[in-house]
């Protein structure tokens, strides 16, 4: 028997918020650090903030890691990464030490430049994200619109397969991703007012 949405605890994500807003919008999702209800899952959720390097060697020792792939990669759960979530789906990141990723979305994770001090470090607030209009998250947003941002280190700007969402803080970074059933904002959509809810909503019936 499948649990339907798991909120992955790892130990380094806003909970309490990110499962406000999606009771908000009428569904409970079960909070779970165990591999098994993880991989059993129709619909995961991993948030997050802090160290990548601590974060993914946590998702290492515990099997979470292992337990995310075989539910997203192979069984196709639905999946949405959230700021650190995001992150940890890429190839590797230099923050606080190099460290591995889950290899899901193929480009790096790297410092955002405060580009001769003109850009504040970490990058704090509302920012405007672009894609295009047939994107599953965006749908009934009009584009660009604003999204809530805290964070130091960033995906780097690259072509790659599925839809991404951009954004420009001195440089331009990838902001969301969507594959298939894998979904990603390095901005946080439960602090993202009536935008924010409508993405989780759309990210909920895809």
């Amino acid at each position: 028997m499948t649990t339907k949405i798991v909120l992955v605890d790892y130990g380094m994500g806003n909970l309490w918020s990110v499962q406000n807003a999606f009771l908000y919008l009428g569904v409970s999702p079960v909070i779970s650090s165990d591999p098994t209800v993880i991989n059993k899952a129709d619909t995961l959720i991993l948030p997050g903030v802090g160290s990548f390097y601590l974060a993914s060697n946590h998702l290492k020792e515990t099997g979470v890691g292992q337990a995310i792939l075989q539910s997203v990669v192979l069984n196709k759960a639905k999946f949405l990464g959230i700021c650190l979530g995001m992150q940890l789906l890429c190839l590797e990141s230099s923050e606080d030490g190099e460290s591995k990723g889950l290899g899901v979305i193929p480009t790096i994770v790297e410092r955002i430049s405060n580009r001769g001090n003109n850009f504040k470090v970490p990058h704090i607030g509302f920012n405007s994200v672009d894609a295009k209009d047939d994107q599953i998250l965006y749908k009934g947003l009009k584009l660009p619109t604003d999204f809530y941002f805290v964070h130091s280190y960033k995906l780097k700007y690259k072509e790659i397969e599925g839809s991404i969402g951009t954004t420009l803080y001195g440089e331009q970074f990838i902001s969301s991703y969507e594959n298939k059933n894998i979904f990603a904002t390095q901005f946080h959509p439960e602090k993202s007012q009536t935008n924010g809810l409508k993405l989780l909503q759309n990210f909920l019936n895809a």
